[in-house]
C-alpha cells in the first residue's frame, strides 16, 4: 500500500528517473560524480527552479506564464543600470524585485480584468519586456562596474553561503517557500481548487481573481529573484538573456508532475523535474552527445511527461 500510495505521488517518476540516471552515468563516467561537475549542475539548475517555482503556481492555478524570461532580461537591465550609476546595491535589489512584480501584476490585471487567456496576455508581456530591456540597454550588454563596494552584490551569484553555491542556495528558499504556501496556506488550498474547477470554486467562495492575480505576481516575484542572481552571477545585465527559459521553467513544471489543465502539481516535482533535464545535459555532454539530439532527448521527455498525465487524469 505505501508503493502504491509513493507511485501515485506526482514526484515519483521523476525521482525514480533521476536516481536511475544519476547512478548509470556515475558508473559510466566517473567525472560525473566529481565536486566540480556538481557544482556545475547545481548552477546550471539554480535559476531554472528559481522561476519554476512560480511557473508551477501559475500552472497548478490553471494558467501559464510565457514572459518569465524576458522579464528575467528586463530585471537584470534595469538591476545592472543602478548599479552602474553607482546606486546603492539595496535599491537595485528592491528596484528589480518591483520591476518582476509589476511585470506579473499587468499580468494577472489582463487575465482578470481584462478576461485575456493566460497565453496571449504573457505572450504579449514577453515581447513587451524583451523591447524594454533592449530600449532601456540600447540594445548593448550592461556590465557591473568591478569595485569592491559591489562584491556584495556579486557574491549572490557566485559565492558560497554555508559551503553551499550561493545561487542554488537561494533556489533552495525560494523552492522551500513556495512549496509551504502551496502545501500549508489558505492560499494554496485555493489555487488548487482554481486550478481544479474555477468556477466550483468560485461557488465555495474563493476569491478566484485575487488568487490569479496573487500567482501570478509571485510568479513574476520568483523571476525576479531569478534575474537578480542570473545578472550577479554573470557581472551583466543581458537584453537578450533568458531565451527560452520559460519553456525550460514550464518544462520543469510539466515533467515533475504538473498538470497543464490545472489542479495537479508541486514545487518539489518541479524542482525534481529541472534537476533531471540538468543530469540529462550534463551527461549528454560527457557523452559527446550534439546538442541538436539534446534538444530531440528533452522534448521527447516533456511529451512523454504530458502523455503519462493525461494517462493518470483517465485512469
Amino acid at each position: 500500500m505505501r508503493w502504491h500510495k509513493f507511485l501515485q505521488a506526482e514526484w515519483a517518476a521523476p525521482l525514480i528517473a533521476l536516481i536511475a540516471l544519476s547512478v548509470a552515468l556515475s558508473l559510466y563516467d566517473p567525472n560525473f560524480r566529481k565536486i566540480e561537475n556538481l557544482s556545475n549542475i547545481g548552477y546550471q539548475t539554480a535559476v531554472i527552479v528559481t522561476l519554476a517555482a512560480g511557473q508551477t503556481l501559475v500552472i497548478i492555478a490553471g494558467g501559464i506564464d510565457l514572459s518569465v524570461g524576458s522579464v528575467l532580461a528586463l530585471v537584470g537591465v534595469i538591476t545592472s543600470l543602478i548599479l552602474a550609476d553607482e546606486h546603492p546595491i539595496p535599491l537595485a535589489i528592491v528596484s528589480g524585485l518591483l520591476v518582476g512584480m509589476g511585470c506579473g501584476f499587468v499580468n494577472g490585471f489582463l487575465v482578470t480584468k481584462g478576461r485575456i487567456p493566460p497565453f496571449i496576455a504573457t505572450l504579449g508581456m514577453m515581447g513587451v519586456a524583451r523591447g524594454l530591456a533592449l530600449v532601456l540597454s540600447k540594445a548593448q550588454n550592461v556590465f557591473i562596474p568591478q569595485e569592491p563596494k559591489f562584491e556584495p552584490f556579486l557574491e549572490l551569484g557566485t559565492g558560497r553561503w554555508l559551503g553551499i553555491p550561493a545561487p542554488f542556495f537561494i533556489a533552495a528558499i525560494v523552492a522551500a517557500l513556495t512549496e509551504i504556501l502551496l502545501s500549508l496556506t489558505k492560499l494554496g488550498r485555493h489555487i488548487y481548487a482554481v486550478g481544479g474547477n474555477k468556477e466550483a470554486a468560485r461557488l465555495s467562495g474563493v476569491p478566484v481573481n485575487r488568487v490569479l492575480m496573487l500567482v501570478f505576481v509571485l510568479c513574476g516575484l520568483t523571476t525576479a529573484v531569478g534575474g537578480i542572481v542570473e545578472t550577479a552571477r554573470l557581472s551583466v545585465g543581458q537584453p537578450t538573456g533568458g531565451q527560452l527559459y520559460e519553456l525550460h521553467a514550464i518544462a520543469a513544471a510539466v515533467i515533475g508532475g504538473a498538470s497543464l489543465a490545472g489542479g495537479r502539481g508541486s514545487v518539489l516535482g518541479t524542482v525534481l523535474g529541472a534537476l533531471l533535464m540538468a543530469v540529462i545535459r550534463n551527461g549528454s555532454d560527457l557523452l559527446n552527445i550534439p546538442y541538436e539530439w539534446q534538444q530531440v532527448i528533452l522534448g521527447s521527455l516533456v511529451v512523454m511527461a504530458v502523455l503519462f498525465d493525461q494517462w493518470r487524469r483517465r485512469s
